[in-house]
């Protein structure tokens, strides 16, 4: 064995490491930030490839005629002709009517569930209970919802037992009353959203402001409108525009429930699309449709959100 004082740990002690060069520092520095935007770039690729790319391909697909066969260019004509279809119009305001009723329907009930079960403990042990009507799908809803109170006529059956109505409930040929299934069906199956999100804005504020209220003697329902509910302000705009948007696709329960009907009295801007590209083979004109309704969509949005958060800091 040889007693050099280099062997074995005394080597491994007299030579000194050497110091990584100054490129590896800049590229290990460089990988360090970049890494991010390495890990996030899947997930904004494959977002961009369902929305993005379909969003221009509609735009350009809508100063084409296309049927079947080769795109003819049309120029602004789709659009000319969409601003003069009465129907797109009336799916326009069945579209604004319905989601308009539905929203304030379901803002104040999930507020009022919200309010309970941020305070009430009896409630607040159940509110699990509140989420369940959003766990089932949207196409068994409406079929749950059509089967109650048109194919199977429970609803009317009921009433007539009890007596307060003669004979069956003509829903089918009543616009409003159409209209009023549909908002029903998604009002059961969407408040729990609004809820969710209500509840987690009362449970973010500050407890110390709504203690010194409470000190000052003021009631729980005078907290909430004059403390609570203004600083929820932003979150509730912004879970609007959420459910509006979700409201302005509507498509499964007229589909499945109504069919547009009666007279188009509840097609919405989603089915006339669905109508006009699938049923007509007109994919200009509905692109054309399409294109109106998002910016349309946009330009509310951006107003709406604007505002409430002005109104907040104010």
């Amino acid at each position: 064995m040889s007693n050099s004082p280099l062997s074995g740990a005394g080597m491994a002690q007299a030579v000194p490491a050497r110091p990584a060069p100054r490129s590896f520092k800049r590229r290990s520095k460089r990988l360090k930030a970049a890494l991010p935007y390495l890990l996030v770039a899947p997930a904004v690729i494959y977002l961009l490839m369902i929305t993005l790319y379909p969003g221009v391909y509609a735009i350009i697909q809508s100063f084409h005629e296309v049927k079947f066969g080769p795109w003819k260019p049309v120029g602004f004509a789709n659009y000319q002709k969409l601003f003069g279809d009465d129907q797109f119009w009336g799916a326009l305001c069945n579209t604004l009517v319905m989601c308009s009723i539905a929203l304030v329907l379901q803002c104040v009930i999930a507020l009022a569930l919200a309010f309970h079960a941020y305070r009430d403990p009896w409630v607040k042990g159940w509110r699990i209970i509140f989420l369940v009507p959003m766990l089932f799908m949207p196409s068994a809803v409406a079929f749950i919802f059509k089967l109650i109170f048109l194919d199977g006529r429970i609803f009317s059956d009921l009433l007539m037992r009890i007596g307060l109505i003669d004979a069956n409930l003509a829903i089918q040929s009543s616009t409003w009353m159409s209209r009023s299934l549909l908002i029903l069906a998604d009002v059961w199956q969407w408040t729990p959203f609004l809820f969710i999100i209500f509840v987690a804005a009362l449970q973010g504020q500050d407890e110390e402001v709504e203690e010194a209220a409470r000190l000052d003697g003021a009631s729980w329902p005078a907290i909430f409108f004059n403390i609570s509910l203004p600083m929820m302000k932003p979150v509730i705009a912004v879970a609007l525009i959420l459910r509006a948007i979700d409201i302005t696709t509507m498509f499964t329960n007229v589909f499945i429930v109504t069919k547009g009907g009666p007279a188009f009295g509840t097609e919405t801007i989603s089915y006339f699309i669905y109508r006009t590209g699938f049923k007509f083979f007109n994919f200009g004109y509905a692109s054309a449709a399409s294109v109106i309704m998002l910016i349309v969509t946009i330009v509310i949005a951006q107003m709406v959100v604007k505002r409430a958060f002005v109104s907040a800091r104010s």
